[in-house]
C-alpha cells in the first residue's frame, strides 16, 4: 500500500504550523483574549490572542504545578504564578505571546519563540507544497538563519521539572529501559514512556509491522545537554523530555539536515515514501501518552518523540 494512502492523516488542505515561531512575532503589550485562530498557514506562527485558552491549557497539562494568573494592566499581559510544591519551588511569567517570560527577560523577548503553538499532527506529501511555502522553508534552514535565530522558550517547562541549570536537571535524570534499550530520561516522563512501551509491546502480539519495528531498534537516546543541530538553542533533550529512536538499518531519511547534507537544494522534496517512518500505530499511542513526533515537522524529525502534552492539548 502506498505510505501516503496509508497515512490517511495526509490531506491538501492540511497547513502545518512549525515551532511557532519562523518570522516576527508579536510583543507581549499585543496580548489579546481571544482564542487563537484555526487558519494557520505554514511556518507563520499564531501565538498571539491565545492568553487565556493558552493558560487553561497549561493547567490541564501540567496538574503537578499549581497554575494560577492575573491580568496585569500596566504590561497589557497576564502575569502568571506557577508553583510546584514537589521541589518548593515558585515563579512568575509573563505570558508573553506564548513565551512565558520571567519579567527580568521581557526586555529580551525578541531572541525568544514562543514554547506553546499550534502543533499539526498531519503528515504532507512535499509534492503538495506551494511555492511560497517552499520558499519559507528554504529561508529558515539556511545555516545562516537557523544560527541566528532566537531559541524556544524553556522557562516555563524548567520550572515545572526544576531544570533551572545543567546541575539541577542530572539530578532529575534517571536510567530506564523501553524495548530492551537503556536510556536516561527526566523521572517525570519515566511513566508515560513506560505506558508507551506496555501498550506498544501488547500491539506487537498481533501486529506484524509493529514487533519489526521493535526487533529492529538499535537505540533509543534520551537526555542529552547539548544544542539543536546548527542552533545557538538548548534542546529539549537538556530537560530529559525527549527521545530518540534509532533503527538498526535506516531504510530512507531520518533527518532532514541528514538529507540536506547529501541533497542541498532538494532535500525539502524527500517524498514520504522515501524517508523511515515508525509504524503509525507506535506513533499514534505515543501521542496518546503525550509524546508529539518530530516527523509532523516540515523540518522533520522522524526519529524523534518529546514530552509536550499541551500542544497536544490544542488539538482537541
Amino acid at each position: 500500500m502506498p505510505l501516503k494512502e496509508k497515512y490517511s492523516l495526509v490531506r491538501n488542505s492540511a497547513l502545518i504550523l512549525i515551532f511557532a515561531a519562523f518570522f516576527s512575532i508579536n510583543s507581549c503589550e499585543s496580548s489579546k483574549q481571544n482564542p487563537v485562530s484555526t487558519k494557520e498557514k505554514i511556518f507563520k506562527e499564531d501565538s498571539s490572542d491565545v492568553s487565556v485558552e493558552g493558560i487553561e491549557i497549561l493547567k490541564k497539562s501540567y496538574p503537578q504545578v499549581q497554575i494560577e494568573y492575573e491580568f496585569v494592566k500596566e504590561k497589557n499581559d497576564y502575569l502568571v504564578s506557577v508553583e510546584n510544591l514537589k521541589y518548593k519551588t515558585s515563579h512568575k511569567f509573563y505570558w508573553c505571546d506564548g513565551k512565558m517570560l520571567p519579567e527580568e527577560e521581557l526586555k529580551n523577548q525578541d531572541q525568544y519563540k514562543p514554547f506553546i503553538y499550534r502543533f499539526s499532527n498531519v503528515l504532507r506529501e512535499p509534492s503538495e507544497f506551494t511555492d511560497d511555502e517552499l520558499e519559507r522553508l528554504r529561508e529558515y534552514t539556511k545555516r545562516e538563519n537557523r544560527k541566528n535565530n532566537g531559541g524556544e522558550s524553556h522557562f516555563f517547562l524548567e520550572a515545572v521539572y526544576n531544570c533551572h541549570s545543567r546541575g539541577s536537571t542530572e539530578k532529575q535524570i534517571i536510567g530506564i529501559n523501553i524495548f530492551g534499550k537503556n536510556l536516561n530520561v527526566h523521572k517525570d516522563i519515566k511513566v508515560p514512556l513506560k505506558k508507551v512501551e506496555a501498550r506498544v509491546t501488547e500491539e506487537a502480539k498481533h501486529d506484524a509491522e509493529i514487533k519489526k519495528f521493535i526487533n529492529g531498534l538499535k537505540s533509543c537516546g534520551g537526555y542529552n545537554w547539548r544544542l539543536i543541530d546548527g542552533t545557538k538553542r538548548k534542546s529539549m533533550h537538556c530537560l530529559g523530555i525527549a527521545i530518540d529512536i534509532l533503527p538498526k538499518r535506516i531504510t530512507g531519511e531520518i533527518f532532514w539536515s541528514w538529507a540536506r547534507d547529501k541533497n542541498p537544494k532538494g532535500w525539502m522534496m524527500t517524498p514520504l515514501k522515501s524517508r523511515w517512518i515508525p509504524p503509525k500505530k507506535v506513533i499514534d499511542i505515543f501521542e496518546e501518552e503525550g509524546f508529539i513526533w518530530g516527523g509532523y515537522w516540515p523540518i522533520w524529525d522522524n526519529m524523534h518523540f518529546e514530552y509536550r502534552p499541551e500542544l497536544l492539548e490544542m488539538l482537541k
